[in-house]
């Protein structure tokens, strides 16, 4: 059987690096990328079953890039995780608003992976 993708958007290196290894513990392949802008085309190509996306950005572009996402119809219906190492209301509203399907704390990422993934891809 095929292992299922995620598509995993950060900049940051070990946060980023961290999660490949939980995601590839987990028996997913991984496709990362560091380009906000390329997002919709990545997920497009590369049908993941889920993406995580760091919402710190040196181009500010996350936001963007979920809605693009979301306004794709061969991309609309992938699982968006949103996280961001600081608990800033306005960032995580906006990801929100983009069409994120969970916006959460980096430090929620890194110790509840599995859990996350189990409930947006069994409610969602």
């Amino acid at each position: 059987m095929t292992e299922p993708m995620a598509l995993l958007l950060y900049e940051k290196l070990i946060p980023g690096s961290q999660l490949v290894q939980k995601l590839q513990d987990l028996q997913y392949r991984v496709q990362t990328l560091n380009d906000a802008a390329a997002l919709a085309a990545t997920a497009e190509r590369e049908k993941p079953l889920v993406v995580l996306a760091d919402l710190y950005s040196s181009q500010g572009q996350v936001q963007a890039a979920i809605t693009s996402l979301r306004q794709n119809p061969a991309t609309a219906h992938v699982p968006v995780i949103a996280f961001s190492v600081h608990n800033d209301a306005a960032t995580h509203e906006a990801a929100r608003q983009a069409g994120a399907t969970f916006v959460v704390s980096e430090a929620a990422v890194a110790h509840n992976l599995p859990q996350l993934l189990d409930r947006v891809l069994t409610e969602f």
